[in-house]
């Protein structure tokens, strides 16, 4: 059956949406604005050539524009989103409130340190629950992001090292292969050679190939747990034991870290460093609207070395400690400088601890064992259409995320690419595909504890339903989806090697002879 076409191209309430350039007029604008005076620039050679050329628009047009861009996306509020390795959880509406309170959306960072003690009080009180939750000592706020937080943690330990003088020959960062990209990119930025640990059988380090790695050349590991395969490393402590053994430091890549918050600290484990995404693991958006945050956390080892700036207390309140030469410095700490201009991102640190608060304790815990609880549901329930790569029976749990291969794809000439854009369709958003690298054809997917079981049940049914498609041989249904998508799959190669960035108005049409 074709698909019913429409003379406007809406679909229903599915309005179709041109570009901004190609509604927009040149001549007018949505407000009225005095002529500019003639004035000789002062910017010199940097002068723009001409006109920015951007279009002018009503209030209701360019409100109209926007709000049916955004209605062409997925999104957490509009349902389940499977991604994993990139936890999309709901973002509770109570944080947002609290980030609105004037006393913390209207300060500016230049302000007056005694007319903001609100504000650094409330990163005292956030940095306590960060090192309350992991058990470690010391905590850098100013991190922007998860990749931020990495730089951050393995700035501090190539100061440790140099403090030491080691830094000419313990130069040698162990990062295992089922790593997010950012931990060797981190640690080449940095100087240090990267070497790959391989995995073991069952999608974790493997201990010997780590071991046999060691030396007094070895500066660090950088470690995920729970893993890029959404499994715990069970032999995290020998580990850590070892690395430290031979002078090395332990960096964990707390990318993953909602799924053991409030059941496991990671300094009990030898972590030295690990960098927290708010967004992932206490729920801010990701980004925010502006910069996210990505706190790391410090041992004993590191904590001497946290970067400027950072929170103080003191007889006249609370303060932040900006400048190598303060005199609240102690005699031991030796800061390896500043990654910022300023401390933060306010509205991040007033989500992450608004919903530290409102969950408490026990839940954290919760969210945790919540989340764990909703992936393993969903690796039994497709266990049996689906191949798990490292799925050894039900006595082989996942932790916060399901991953699946593309074996069960074999002989249907369909992959992995195929079948996550038939999923649009059925009005999903496609699960992480081709990561980890480890895993052929890879399929990683997260519900996050915010899921009912109703909307799981839904979203399982529907995985089985496409698996006997595919089956079956329904060729049609994934070589042409997304067919009920705003817009068509696209070359995605094409569009990679030779993209397209810039409108340029299309050259009139010549006009047929009457």
């Amino acid at each position: 059956m074709s698909e019913k076409q429409t003379f406007s191209g809406n679909r229903g309430l599915q309005l179709e949406e041109p570009l901004i350039f190609e509604i927009g007029s040149y001549q007018n604008c949505g407000v009225d604005l005095d002529d500019v005076p003639d004035v000789a620039s002062c910017l010199g050679d940097c002068a723009a050539p001409g006109n920015a050329d951007l279009p002018g628009l009503s209030e209701p047009e360019a409100m109209r524009h926007f709000v049916r861009l955004s209605q062409k996306n997925h999104a957490i509020d509009a349902g389940l989103y499977p991604l994993g390795s990139c936890t999309m959880k709901h973002n509770p509406r109570l944080n947002e409130k609290m980030a609105r309170l004037p006393g913390f959306s209207d300060i500016h960072p230049l302000q007056p340190q005694a007319t903001v003690q609100g504000a650094l009080e409330l990163m005292d009180d956030l940095a306590h629950w960060l090192k309350t939750l992991t058990g470690l000592p010391a905590v850098a706020l100013s991190p922007k992001a998860g990749a931020h937080g990495e730089l951050c943690g393995m700035m501090a330990i190539r100061a440790a090292i140099e403090a030491k003088g080691e830094l000419a020959t313990r130069n040698r960062v162990l990062v295992p292969e089922s790593a997010h990209g950012t931990n060797p990119a981190t640690a080449a930025l940095l100087g240090f050679k990267v070497d790959g640990i391989p995995a073991n059988a069952e999608g974790r380090v493997d201990l010997a190939a780590f071991k046999e790695k060691l030396g007094d050349d070895v500066a660090a590991i950088m470690l995920t747990n729970p893993n890029t395969c959404g499994l715990f490393e069970r032999d995290i402590i020998e580990i850590a034991d070892a690395l430290h053994a031979v002078g090395g430091y332990f960096y964990c890549d707390g990318a993953n870290f909602n799924a053991i918050v409030g059941r496991v600290r990671p300094g009990d484990l030898g972590v030295d460093a690990m960098h927290i995404n708010l967004h992932k693991t206490f729920s801010t958006p990701h980004g925010g609207g502006g910069p996210g945050s990505g706190p790391t956390v410090l041992s004993d080892r590191l904590a001497p070395f946290a970067p400027l700036p950072f929170v103080v207390s003191g007889e006249d309140g609370f303060s932040l400690v900006e400048t190598m030469g303060d005199a609240r410095l102690g005699a031991d700490e030796n800061p390896f400088g500043r990654m910022v201009a300023f401390h933060g991102q306010m509205g991040m640190y007033v989500r992450a601890l608004s919903y530290m608060m409102s969950h408490g304790a026990d839940g954290l815990r919760q969210v945790a064992e919540d989340a764990v609880l909703n992936a393993n549901y969903i690796l039994a329930s497709l266990r049996d259409v689906m191949t798990a790569p490292f799925d050894n029976g039900p006595k082989a749990p996942c932790m916060h995320e399901a991953l699946f291969d593309d074996s069960f794809l074999k002989d249907t000439g369909l992959d992995t690419l195929d079948f996550a854009k038939a999923m649009i369709d059925e009005g999903y958003h496609p699960m992480t595909m081709y990561f980890p690298l480890v895993v052929h054809g890879a399929m990683l997917i997260e519900p996050t504890e915010t899921e009912s079981k109703a909307s799981l049940d839904l979203f399982i049914a529907t995985m089985r339903d496409l698996v006997k498609g595919a089956k079956e041989g329904d060729m049609a249904r994934f070589k042409n989806a997304p067919e009920l998508a705003p817009r068509r799959r696209l070359d995605e190669t094409q569009a990679a090697r030779n993209p397209i960035l810039r409108w340029h108005e299309p050259t009139a049409k010549a006009q047929a002879a009457e």
